[in-house]
C-alpha cells in the first residue's frame, strides 16, 4: 500500500510542488542524487572511478511538455557527453527517451535522440536508453530499432528491460538477437497485474532467466566491456539483491563467461559495500549516478523500494 502510494505521488505535481520547497528533504535527496550540477556530478564520477568503479550518468528529467523543453534536455546530454569527454572519464550515459519528446511530439524525440548518438559516436562512448513505464515500452524498442536502420550500432546505443513485466522474455530474445546490450532491472513503476508479475518471488525468478538468457548471449557474441569502460557487454546486471547476484555469478562461471563478459549495476548511494566487494573481485561494476534539479519522480520510486527512508525525512521534520 504505501509503496503504491509513493509512487502514485511520484507522478503527483502538487506533491513535487510541496516536497521540493522542503529544505530538509535534501538531506534525504543527496544520498541518492550526486548534486544539482554537471560538475557536482562529475566530482562523483571520479571518485568512484578511483576505487575501480565505471559508472553511468543519468541528467534526470522525464516527460517534457514542449519542443523547447525537449530540445533545452537534449542539449544537456550532449553536455554531460562533452564534459566525460574532456575530463576523460570511466563513464557513459543514460537517458529516457519521454525527456526529450516521446509521448509529447515522437519526431522531436526521434531528431534529439540522434543528435545525441551522433556526439556519442564522436566520443566513442555510449548511450543507455531507459524503459519507462509500460505505455511506453512499444515506442521505446520501436524508436530504438529505428536509430540502429539509421546506422547507429549496438555498441554505441543500449537498452533496459524490467523483469517484473510479462513481456520481458520476448522482447530480450528478439533484442539479443541483434546483439542489443541491456540493463537488466526488476522495475520501478506501479503496473496492472494484467502486465506484470505482483509477487516477488516470480518477478526475482523472471530476473533469473533474462540474466542466463543475457549471459548466454555475451557469450554466444564474445561481448565484452571495453578498456575504458565506457562500451559495456551485452549483460548490465543492476540489482542491490545479493541472491541475484549470486546467480549471476554461479551462471556465468558455470557457462565459462569471463569477468569482462558482464557488469553488473548499482544505483548512487545504495550498497556501496557490495560495488566495492565485487570490484575487489574482478568484476565490472557501474554506478548509476543521477544529477540535476528534476530529482523528484527519481527520488519517490527510490522511496517506494525502500519506504524506510521515509523515517529520515520525517525525523528530520520533526527537528526543525
Amino acid at each position: 500500500m504505501l509503496r503504491s502510494l509513493l509512487i502514485y505521488l511520484s507522478k503527483a505535481a502538487w506533491a513535487q510542488n510541496i516536497v521540493t520547497h522542503w529544505p530538509f528533504v535534501w538531506k534525504a535527496v543527496s544520498r541518492f542524487i550526486a548534486g544539482t550540477t554537471i560538475e557536482e556530478a562529475l566530482n562523483v564520477v571520479r571518485a568512484l572511478n578511483d576505487k575501480g568503479i565505471n559508472t553511468t550518468l543519468d541528467q534526470l528529467g522525464e516527460h517534457t511538455s514542449t519542443p523547447e523543453e525537449a530540445n533545452r534536455a537534449a542539449d544537456g546530454i550532449i553536455a554531460v557527453l562533452d564534459a566525460i569527454q574532456e575530463a576523460e572519464l570511466r563513464s557513459n550515459v543514460s537517458i529516457k527517451l519521454t525527456q526529450i519528446g516521446m509521448g509529447m511530439d515522437d519526431e522531436v524525440c526521434r531528431a534529439n535522440l540522434e543528435r545525441i548518438l551522433k556526439v556519442a559516436k564522436k566520443h566513442k562512448n555510449f548511450i543507455r536508453i531507459d524503459i519507462e513505464d509500460s505505455p511506453y515500452v512499444d515506442k521505446t524498442i520501436a524508436i530504438y530499432r529505428e536509430m540502429l536502420e539509421k546506422g547507429f550500432t549496438t555498441r554505441m546505443v543500449g537498452m533496459a528491460v524490467q523483469s517484473y513485466l510479462y513481456r520481458a522474455e520476448k522482447d530480450t530474445r528478439d533484442l539479443v538477437e541483434v546483439g542489443t546490450t541491456f540493463r537488466l532491472i526488476k522495475g520501478a513503476y506501479k503496473e496492472p497485474p494484467d502486465v506484470a508479475f505482483p509477487k516477488k518471488a516470480d518477478v526475482d525468478a523472471n530476473f533469473d532467466t533474462l540474466s542466463s538468457i543475457l549471459i548466454d548471449a555475451s557469450l554466444a557474441q564474445e561481448s565484452k566491456i571495453s578498456k575504458d569502460g565506457r562500451l559495456p557487454a551485452i549483460p548490465a546486471i543492476a540489482t542491490h539483491d545479493e541472491k541475484r547476484v549470486e546467480f549471476a555469478k554461479f551462471y556465468a562461471q558455470k557457462v565459462g563467461l569471463p569477468k569482462t563478459g558482464l557488469e553488473f549495476q548499482m544505483l548512487y548511494g545504495i550498497r556501496r559495500d557490495l560495488q566495492e566487494s565485487l570490484a575487489a573481485e574482478g568484476y565490472p561494476v557501474r554506478v548509476y549516478v543521477p544529477f540535476g534539479t528534476h530529482w523528484y519522480p527519481y527520488f519517490m520510486r527510490r522511496l517506494a523500494e525502500r519506504p524506510a527512508n521515509l523515517w529520515f525525512i520525517i525525523s528530520n521534520f520533526f527537528r526543525k
